[in-house]
């Protein structure tokens, strides 16, 4: 087995560079409302644009770009995207709405919260933000193929 080949893995070297492009600019753009620059959004979930989103429509581009369209690794790719995305506009999304409504409750009734009580709720993304996600990993398969 050569390991070197992964480099040569369109697939997902265009994968990857579309999540790292999304993470960092979802980080600027955080620091940019929020004044502040918060480095764990690097590697956070939910904002904008959604990262989820940037990655498999990257490997389903680059899948119909170098396989064709009626290829099975396309299709797997495809059809893997639209499960992903559609669970993070849905179930990931309102499971950091109710950690946002838990932490208030927690908040409200002791003062004194741990921070290890504390859910994360950055955790889905709005249809906008897996759209923008989408079109970041388009674009990120077209340049780079």
């Amino acid at each position: 087995m050569n390991v070197s080949q992964i480099f040569y893995n369109h697939l997902l070297i265009n994968s990857i560079v579309a999540w790292a492009s999304a993470q960092i600019i979802k980080t600027l753009l955080y620091a940019a409302i929020h004044k502040k620059l918060d480095i764990h959004r690097l590697f956070g979930d939910g904002g904008m644009p959604s990262g989820h989103s940037a990655t498999v429509t990257a490997m389903a581009t680059t899948a119909a770009l170098e396989y064709g369209l009626a290829s099975p690794i396309f299709a797997i790719a495809a059809i893997i995207g639209i499960i992903v995305m559609h669970d993070a506009m849905g179930v990931r999304r309102e499971a950091g709405k109710h950690a946002k409504i838990l932490n208030n409750l927690l908040i409200s009734l002791s003062q004194d919260t741990p921070p290890e009580d504390v859910l994360k709720e950055f955790l889905g993304h709005t249809p906008l933000q897996v759209g923008f996600g989408a079109l970041l990993g388009f674009c990120v398969a077209l340049l780079l193929n």
